[in-house]
């Protein structure tokens, strides 16, 4: 990887050198970090601009006071595709990290996911017949048959008792919507377990890079067809950029790149408070989600937890939810019907892009874990590179 002049390519491109590289790629996040790889290990040049003062997107990682701190919220890479995990393994050494987050609603702990130890807690049962039984008497007493929406499904899930203490609050302020407005499906995502397990992911493969998730870009970008350009506004300057490259590849959010002439998509938006502490030790674990209303942060986060940090120091977030503007960073598409039919029209629109490829969470508008990014990268190369 090397850092290029990109004024120089741009003035060669307004002269008429309209093919320096094979492809331009829009975003230096997991997405166009890991689709340039690979083509660049096919022999292709890519040349890689990102609007934001660093790489990763939003797994970048900043190393503050010897702590790897996630600025943009937790990341824990999981999967179940041992063909990502070997891919990503190439380029970092994983640790042993279990995401366990705990849930605290007015100073009562609950463990997440929802398992045997939150049943016991909740009710005092210590089977899982008895847990089963519980959250079947409450879910007929609620009257859910067919869920409809957020609050129908979860209770169907894991009883009203559960739903009015870790859910319902909690995702009214990460969402800015009451939980009979939310389509059920976002719920569906969250495990329940009956068994005391408290690791919130099924998935084979899990642990976070030993170094931090910038180190792991860096990495996947250390290839000598690979260029890089930080702080580069590529809809500041679209024509001239996209001259420079046979293939566009665009990551950054599909309505914003028609300058959203059919009109804004939603989102949500994530705003962080970060505090040094003096202390070894501030909440005992990664993620401690804050459940009632009254608080108005999601959730803390203890950055060192995640490597096993044994600093003097910790370095804490306060993680806020709001409505996302113009101007603002995107974080998570509101997929409603609303939203999914607007954003089927901006797709029709991009099919005539011609060699521009629209992939990753924004580019796409949709939710993807980690390691299906990954696989995406992955699949949308391959047929890049066939075609």
């Amino acid at each position: 990887m090397s850092i290029v002049n990109c004024q120089l390519y741009i003035v060669n491109c307004h002269w008429g050198c309209y093919a320096i590289y094979d492809y331009l790629i829009v975003g230096a996040g997991l997405f166009g970090a890991v689709f340039a790889r690979l083509v660049a290990e096919r022999g292709k040049t890519a040349l890689i601009v990102e609007r934001r003062p660093h790489i990763g997107g939003n797994v970048y990682t900043e190393n503050i006071r010897e702590i790897n701190v996630h600025k943009y919220g937790a990341h824990i890479f999981h999967t179940d595709n041992k063909t990502v995990w070997d891919y990503m393994s190439r380029f970092a050494e994983f640790n042993r990290y279990t995401n366990s987050p705990v849930a605290n609603y007015n100073g009562e702990i609950y463990n997440l996911p929802f398992n045997m130890n939150t049943f016991y807690k909740m009710w005092g049962v210590t089977t899982p017949a008895e847990a089963k039984a519980e959250i079947e008497r409450q879910k007929l007493e609620y009257g859910v048959d067919i869920p409809q929406n957020l609050e129908e499904q979860a209770i169907s899930l894991v009883g009203h008792d559960i739903y009015l203490k870790l859910i319902k609050n909690y995702t009214q302020k990460q969402w800015g919507r009451a939980c009979r407005d939310l389509p059920a499906f976002i719920i569906k995502r969250l495990p329940v377990r009956f068994s005391y397990d408290n690791n919130y992911f099924n998935d084979r493969y899990q642990g976070i890079p030993i170094g931090g998730y910038t180190a792991l870009v860096e990495k996947i970008l250390r290839h000598d067809n690979i260029e890089l350009k930080i702080g580069v506004d590529y809809l500041k300057d679209k024509t001239s950029l996209s001259a420079c490259a046979l293939k566009i590849v665009y990551t950054g959010a599909i309505d914003e790149y028609f300058g959203y002439s059919l009109g804004p998509l939603e989102y949500r938006s994530v705003r962080f408070e970060t505090e040094i502490l003096d202390t070894d030790n501030y909440q005992g674990n990664a993620v401690v989600n804050y459940t009632d209303a009254a608080t108005p942060y999601t959730r803390i986060i203890e950055h060192k937890h995640f490597e096993f940090g044994e600093q003097p120091v910790s370095v804490i977030s306060r993680e806020y939810s709001a409505e996302w503007k113009i101007g603002e960073e995107p974080y998570y598409p509101i997929n409603n019907a609303e939203n999914q039919c607007l954003y089927e029209k901006y797709k029709a629109l991009s099919e005539n892009e011609k060699n521009v490829i629209f992939g990753g969470r924004l580019g796409e508008y949709r939710y993807y874990d980690m390691d299906k990014v990954v696989e995406k990268a992955m699949q949308v190369a391959e047929i890049a590179e066939a075609t």
